[in-house]
């Protein structure tokens, strides 16, 4: 499955997001595209999000850009899943592009909730 992942440029999304999800074995057979690593900052994203399966947003902080690829997503009919920080609150308006919501405390819990709510699909 190929996944483009989403966030805040606000939120530390090279340790807690990238890295946790690079490392995880559990989601290797996956492709994930990170918009923000080094190779990928001259890429145009709304042609790569409308040709992707899913898009994983990390909605802990709110940011006009990560609003802009879920709208773009939504537009393209690619389903979402937002995850955020446990006691984080988010947009309630992602209620109106989405049902997927996860919780995470931890990065092995958003591994593991990733991989419980891809393995569902």
């Amino acid at each position: 499955m190929n996944i483009y992942v989403a966030h805040s440029n606000k939120f530390d999304y090279i340790t807690k997001l990238y890295e946790p999800i690079k490392n995880a074995k559990i989601l290797s057979n996956h492709n994930f595209f990170f918009p923000h690593d080094e190779v990928n900052k001259l890429v145009k994203t709304k042609e790569i999000i409308e040709n992707y399966d899913l898009v994983i947003a990390e909605v802990s902080l709110p940011a006009i850009g990560l609003g802009i690829e879920l709208g773009w997503a939504d537009y393209c009919n690619t389903p979402i899943l937002c995850i955020y920080e446990k006691g984080a609150k988010f947009s309630s308006s992602l209620k109106f592009i989405t049902n997927n919501f996860i919780e995470y405390d931890s990065s092995n819990d958003m591994v593991e909730k990733i991989n419980n709510f891809l393995n569902n699909l």
